[in-house]
């Protein structure tokens, strides 16, 4: 058993430097930098480890934006815990949380300004695939949302296409802004009423 957790623990020590290591070279010099022989030596490991415990260089921007979206998804749950007794209030806490520290993320940045040259190998993964982005914090934040505010008028399918419908919105405010994020708060937070007011108004 002692070997057995020393091994994960080296597996998941391994798997930080790789993320701390591809997420440098992202922001620093853009995916197109990144291949799997100059990640292995970077963190210092075979190019067959590398592929061992990642497997391919999708895999790895896979890992790379699945670790970036749990630092958001903390932060949502957080927002959300701030208005335990108002769906609307938590949900637009967490769109402002979201939007503002998306506009200071180093990773998203270095993405994004790529948009218009080759390197962008991690757009579509980030903005058209339904995992990892879409998919994993539809089940996140539904999750918080039900756990938080119950809202038993609404069978799961039904809370899960209005919390769709919010980040779906906000992603699109995320990628293609149009102002300020007090300006896209407002919009979605107008949506957030017509989606969740009549059940909030039924529950009280």
């Amino acid at each position: 058993m002692p070997e057995a957790r020393f091994h994960t623990r080296m597996r998941l020590l391994l798997r930080e430097r790789v993320i701390e290591t591809v997420r440098e070279l992202v922001c620093t010099e853009g995916w197109g930098a990144v291949n799997m022989s100059r990640v292995a030596k970077e963190v210092g490991v075979s190019r067959p480890v590398l592929y061992k415990e990642v497997g391919t260089k999708q895999d790895l921007a896979d890992l790379v934006i699945r670790h970036e979206l749990e630092t958001f998804l903390v932060g949502i749950d957080d927002s959300l815990a701030g208005h335990p007794e108002d769906v609307i209030a938590g949900l637009t806490a967490a769109v402002t949380y979201t939007l503002r520290a998306a506009s200071g993320n180093a990773l998203l940045g270095a993405v994004l300004s790529g948009r218009s040259t080759t390197n962008t190998a991690l757009l579509p993964t980030l903005m058209t695939d339904p995992e990892p982005v879409l998919g994993r914090a539809l089940g996140a934040v539904t999750g918080a949302v039900r756990a938080r505010y119950e809202l038993a008028g609404l069978s799961d399918d039904e809370l899960a296409a209005r919390i769709e419908t919010a980040i779906r919105l906000t992603l699109s405010h995320l990628f293609q802004p149009l102002g300020p994020v007090e300006r896209a708060v407002g919009q979605i937070t107008s949506a957030l009423g017509a989606l969740f007011a009549p059940v909030r108004a039924a529950v009280s």
